[in-house]
């Protein structure tokens, strides 16, 4: 059974963080903690790994994972355009649960499944999430339990989940809302943004009220 290490310990947090980068970088899953769910991780740029993950999680390619990244810098790295809007969205929400959907890069050489040409891209608000990130690079990431079962809130509920296809797993405690909450990211398409009168999109209620989005946005550009 692969180990999980207590980020709360201050050298079981270096020797997993260790592990971490290792299993990432040989193409391997690790779970790391986020603000909202624990998440299965691999590297974005590493399509083979990108596969793995889907697999762990029973889901097919027309799932693409989105990638968490270090900082709101990483944004123009990975998106082709970034309206206005979502500069401002991201500037109050991240680090924290607002995933966003952009165009992608057209130059960057990764395969996350069939994303039509667009990148779904959050900032986590988790300490140990962004050491790590700050060390990889981006992260593809989806939530740490199969498909159409409840997320992983604990490190010890993802392993339940997901065994010996994770190589590594960081317990940095309970995470998120309880079983009653919303305990996922809100995810917005900005892509309608991006043409003449479009709007942006709510795809997923999450942790961030709508409310809050169309109070940035203008409720006339969101749906």
């Amino acid at each position: 059974m692969a180990a999980i290490f207590d980020c709360s310990v201050g050298s079981e947090l270096l020797t997993g963080m260790r592990f971490a980068r290792g299993a990432i970088g040989r193409g391997e899953i690790v779970v790391i903690p986020t603000d909202t769910v624990y998440g299965v991780a691999v590297d974005a740029f590493l399509p083979e790994s990108v596969q793995k993950l889907l697999d762990a999680k029973g889901r097919g390619r027309d799932s693409p994972p989105p990638v968490l990244i270090p900082g709101i810098p990483a944004l123009d790295a990975l998106a082709e355009t970034v309206p206005d809007e979502v500069r401002e969205l991201v500037a109050q929400f991240w680090p924290g649960g607002l995933t966003v959907i952009l165009p992608a890069r057209a130059s960057l050489a990764w395969d996350l499944g069939d994303t039509r040409g667009t990148v779904a891209l959050r900032m986590p608000a988790n300490s140990v999430a962004l050491e790590l990130l700050s060390e990889t690079g981006p992260l593809a990431v989806s939530s740490a339990n199969l498909t159409g079962m409840p997320a992983a809130r604990t490190a010890q509920d993802a392993q339940l989940a997901l065994g010996d296809s994770v190589a590594v797993y960081l317990d940095d405690g309970p995470v998120g809302k309880d079983a009653a909450g919303e305990p996922g990211s809100t995810i917005v398409d900005a892509t309608g943004l991006l043409v003449p009168d479009g709007r942006l999109r709510i795809v997923r209620h999450g942790v961030i009220d709508d409310d809050a989005i169309r109070a940035i946005v203008g409720a006339d550009r969101c749906e």
